[in-house]
């Protein structure tokens, strides 16, 4: 037994001494391997001291044993090669070229001179060891790394950006007693998407830098939205917020007096609001049209004749408003037709949407039922004597359709009719009415939402023939 257990206490010294030897000599093994390791890399860093470690690239284009400086002189001369590349911008507003020399493009290398240099040479020892074993068996490849100056992109597309920059514009809507003194609706405005034209040319980039050569590349410019600060549904509390209804007429050849009526019936026509419900009447929101109310003298259809008197051109002002009530989808409670073809009424359109008003016996009437408040607006463009009125509030979904007016029952217009007038000296003639075609115009509008309609109607308008009149003088001189 005691021999036993002699012989176990041996087995064991001999264990702790080999275990003591087996680890002493590892770690001879193991300080010996690092010394000739790091003696190794000393070495091998003494040798490439100013130049790229083996087996460093970019993009499969090998660096080792270069200096820094002919790194970014290689690179250079890459750029060299591509700097003939143009880049044309195209848009509705032209087109703009400008080389990718002009805009300092290719590839950075400096940078990359840099990177390449410092592969394997940080504060970390055991990391440098590792990325340059790394570089020289395997190879370690960067990034390519490119430059240019975007900022003189947008200096080559400013000729573009004056031709299709709109401005946005904020609503302006003040009211009292139920009457808009200051309108002004908001709009979108629009610019050159500077970041997007941007990032389409950094796309290209890698493939211009890739192939070595001047490349031509066509770069599609994108435009941006610009909103406004104040939406024109922001800047009140009817909820007004989006154009309804549209309608235009010309009035070219009208006499002064005639311009000045319809530019005033319009003013004053202008800004009124209609409550939700309400039916607009032309006639009682116009008032008294007289020379006490400051009109003037312009023709007018009166008592089968077209003479002189206060107000003419007011009729201009119905006519539009009608077209604008139509296109709105607007229910028309009253409206009457001209007893003849009025030619400014055809100067934009075929004959038949037209409608007179006499105050204050006959009216325009049309009713708003779209659950909100309509606001009515007019425009008039004197440099093309043009009337417009607009319909402001808010959509819900419908949609008028107006057919083409189709004429029929065409009557030629008689004679014209010649008065002698003793207060005008002999030879001189003076027309006071004007020839037009009787017919008989109609045409249909259908108002829908959906698949739903609403309005399913026919206006029809039956014009008498017309005879011009002259006045001839008898008057001895």
């Amino acid at each position: 037994m005691r021999a036993t257990v002699a012989l176990i206490k041996s087995h064991v010294r001999l264990l702790k001494i080999a275990s003591k030897t087996t680890f002493w000599f590892g770690m001879g093994v193991a300080i010996g391997l690092f010394l000739l390791i790091s003696f190794g890399f000393l070495i091998f860093q003494l040798l490439y001291t100013h130049v790229v470690y083996p087996g460093v690239s970019v993009e499969n284009i090998p660096l080792g044993g270069k200096t820094q400086s002919e790194v970014a002189a290689y690179f250079a001369k890459k750029n060299d090669a591509i700097a003939a590349t143009t880049f044309t911008f195209t848009s509705s507003g032209g087109i703009a070229t400008i080389s990718a020399q002009s805009l300092h493009l290719g590839f950075n290398g400096n940078l990359l001179a840099e990177q390449a240099m410092s592969v394997g040479r940080s504060s970390d020892i055991f990391s440098n060891i590792v990325l340059v074993f790394q570089s020289y068996i395997d190879g370690v490849s960067l990034s390519p790394s490119y430059t240019y100056r975007p900022q003189n992109i947008s200096a080559a597309l400013i000729d573009i950006r004056k031709q299709v920059r709109i401005d946005p514009v904020d609503a302006i809507f003040t009211y009292q007693n139920n009457h808009v003194t200051a309108f002004q609706a908001s709009s979108n405005g629009q610019d050159i998407d500077i970041a997007h034209v941007q990032l389409q040319m950094q796309q290209e980039i890698p493939f211009i830098l890739a192939s070595g050569k001047p490349q031509h590349i066509t770069i599609p410019i994108t435009l941006k939205t610009l909103y406004p600060k104040i939406s024109t549904q922001s800047a009140n509390k009817l909820g007004i917020k989006e154009l309804i209804g549209m309608g235009t007429s010309l009035f070219q050849g009208s006499i002064a007096g005639r311009i000045y009526n319809v530019e005033l019936a319009a003013r004053r026509i202008s800004g009124t609001l209609v409550a939700p419900g309400d039916t607009f009447s032309f006639d009682q929101t116009l008032g008294d049209v007289s020379s006490f109310t400051g009109y003037q003298q312009a023709y007018v259809i009166q008592n089968g004749k077209t003479v002189l008197g206060d107000g003419g051109g007011v009729c201009q002002v119905s006519t539009t408003l009608f077209r604008a009530a139509l296109h709105a989808g607007l229910p028309i409670v009253e409206r009457h037709a001209h007893a003849y073809r009025v030619e400014y009424y055809e100067e934009d359109g075929p004959p038949g949407i037209d409608a007179t008003v006499y105050v204050p016996t006959v009216d325009l009437k049309f009713k708003n039922d779209t659950g909100h408040y309509i606001l009515i607006q007019s425009v008039v463009d004197p440099s093309i004597l043009r009337l417009t009125f607009y319909i402001y509030g808010v959509s819900d979904g419908r949609k008028a359709t107006l057919t083409t007016p189709v004429v029929t029952n065409i009557i030629p217009a008689p004679a014209p009719l010649y008065t002698d007038d003793p207060t005008l000296p002999v030879g001189t003639v003076k027309q006071t009415d004007f020839a037009a075609d009787g017919a008989t115009v109609s045409f249909r509008r259908t108002v829908t939402r959906g698949n739903k309609t609403l309005i399913a109607e026919t206006y029809t308008s039956v014009f008498q023939p017309w005879q011009a009149a002259y006045l001839r003088g008898t008057a001895s001189k």
